[in-house]
């Protein structure tokens, strides 16, 4: 890795590449020998932060890591995250002070370590006030327990809302937020990435390939099967929904502009991201070692005007070709008594 970039305001320094731990585990299959070579591989070559999550596996994903660094810990910036339920406990789960201290004792344990770097609450939590969760955080980074945290696939507002709420309350404000980006998925450049720029917070982008239809397999023509993502997210992965069908064709779109340029579609989908003065870091999830060396040179990559205004001509900025790669639908959205006037007496 050639270069290091500033994590936010943080002082700590980061690889331009983070490895995402998702499919580390029974739920996506990656098994630990595999893991542990993958988690080998990247740091040798510079990348130094690992993102994972409590619910990734159902806990499986934070203990293949936790085995991996074994003996390596100083060198990893280790990130996870909390909000998912696990389990039937109907506290287990959520923003709230109670289980984010108790999320992080099982998060550590299942890492083997007394500290993590960067918490981040993994999506918003409606039934939660937000002042709340900042100062069970907040006071997890005093503790010790943590040495910063951050907000995953948070809305705009809720950024803005965040950050002048814990400096207003004499709290710690959120260090990152961690988006969901791709050139199919660009809708966070309306809002998010410039209140990031503000704030100066450190960008972790996740999906960077579009759950894998950046990965160069859409070619013109060509039959391609059903992954087994399709029964788990089926309105990001269903071939025959509109939405994805529009994906399909900006994807073989943008397949023949990489090739046109030399590239490979991968390299073309990171270093894309990387170009964003916003970002930190992409996060990469490969399921094997050979996946994870495919990439590792995207950020020495250099894409010209003319390449970049390429790709804004088959995806225009701040389009999002399918609402659910957004990664979160608001209350506001999904309740449609919240976008309803209640009806007029009889």
């Amino acid at each position: 890795m050639s270069w290091y970039r500033p994590l936010g305001r943080t002082g700590v320094h980061v690889s331009p590449l983070t490895l995402g731990a998702m499919n580390f585990g029974s739920q996506f299959g990656t098994d630990r020998d595999e893991a542990a070579r993958i988690v080998g591989t990247a740091l040798d070559a510079g990348v130094n932060v690992i993102d994972t999550a409590d619910v990734y596996s159902n806990g499986e994903s934070e203990e293949i890591v936790g085995h991996a660094i074994k003996g390596r810990r100083d060198d990893v910036v280790l990130a996870s995250k909390f909000h998912g339920r696990l389990g039937e406990d109907v506290n287990r789960g959520g923003n709230s002070r109670r289980w984010a201290a108790r999320a992080v004792e099982e998060s550590l344990r299942r890492l083997g370590t007394d500290h993590l770097d960067l918490y981040q609450v993994h999506r918003p939590d409606p039934d939660t006030d937000v002042e709340e969760t900042l100062g069970a955080l907040s006071d997890l980074v005093r503790a010790g327990k943590i040495r910063y945290y951050g907000t995953s696939t948070f809305e705009p507002h809720q950024v803005l809302e965040a950050q002048y709420l814990a400096r207003a309350g004499g709290l710690v404000a959120p260090s990152t937020e961690q988006a969901p980006y791709s050139m199919l998925a660009r809708g966070v450049e309306r809002a998010l990435l410039p209140v990031a720029e503000q704030f100066r917070l450190g960008v972790l982008t996740w999906s960077p390939l579009a759950g894998g239809w950046l990965s160069g397999r859409w070619r013109r023509g060509e039959v391609v099967p059903s992954s087994g993502r399709a029964g788990i997210m089926a309105t990001r992965h269903d071939q025959s929904t509109p939405a994805n069908v529009l994906k399909r064709d900006a994807a073989e779109r943008l397949l023949d502009l990489a090739e046109s340029a030399g590239l490979s579609l991968v390299d073309l989908s990171l270093a894309w991201v990387l170009r964003h003065p916003a970002v930190t870091s992409v996060i990469v999830g490969p399921r094997t070692t050979q996946q994870l060396t495919g990439q590792l040179s995207a950020p020495t990559l250099t894409l010209d005007d003319d390449l970049l205004d390429a790709v804004d001509e088959i995806v225009p900025p701040g389009v999002t070709l399918n609402p659910a790669d957004a990664g979160y639908a608001p209350p506001s959205l999904t309740d449609p008594a919240r976008r309803r006037r209640p009806a007029p007496p009889a």
